[in-house]
C-alpha cells in the first residue's frame, strides 16, 4: 500500500507533466499561427485527447486552443494592419484565416470594429491590440 504523501506526489508530478503539455501546445499555436492547427492535432503532438486539452487549457489559460488561436491570429492581424503595407484580404490569409468573411467577423467580434475600418493612425510599433472577452455561448 502506498503513503498518502507518495500518492499526492504522484499527483502533482502528473500535474506538472500536463502544464509542460499545455505550454508547448501553447507555444506551438504562437509559433505555427498561420498554419492550419486543429486541436485533434494539437492533442495528438502533445498525447492527450483531444478533449483532455481542450478542458486542461481552459483550466490553465481561460480559454479553449481555438480561442486562444483565434486571439492570436486577430493580434498579429492587428499588427499588420497598422503596418499598413497589406490590405485586408491579405492579412487575413498571412495569418491563416480560411476566408475574409470569417477573417473579418473575427476581427470585428474580437477587436469591436471591421479590420477594414481599423485605425490606421497607430502605425509602428503602437500598443497591441486588446481583444475584448466573448461571452461564451450556452444552450
Amino acid at each position: 500500500m502506498c503513503h498518502p504523501a507518495w500518492r499526492q506526489a504522484l499527483i502533482e508530478a502528473s500535474h506538472l507533466k500536463d502544464l509542460a503539455r499545455l505550454r508547448r501546445v501553447r507555444d506551438r499555436i504562437d509559433r505555427e499561427y498561420a498554419r492550419p492547427l486543429d486541436v485533434e492535432a494539437l492533442a495528438r503532438s502533445a498525447d492527450m485527447a483531444a478533449g483532455h486539452l481542450g478542458r486542461q487549457f481552459r483550466l490553465a489559460y481561460g480559454e479553449s486552443p481555438y480561442a486562444y488561436l483565434t486571439a492570436r491570429r486577430i493580434q498579429r492581424a492587428a499588427a499588420l494592419l497598422r503596418a499598413g503595407d497589406l490590405g485586408v484580404t491579405e492579412v487575413g490569409r498571412a495569418v491563416g484565416c480560411a476566408t475574409p468573411g470569417i477573417f473579418r467577423a473575427r476581427f470585428a467580434e474580437l477587436v469591436g470594429t471591421v479590420p477594414d475600418a481599423y485605425p490606421r493612425t497607430a502605425r509602428g510599433p503602437a500598443e497591441p491590440v486588446r481583444i475584448r472577452a466573448v461571452p461564451a455561448l450556452t444552450g
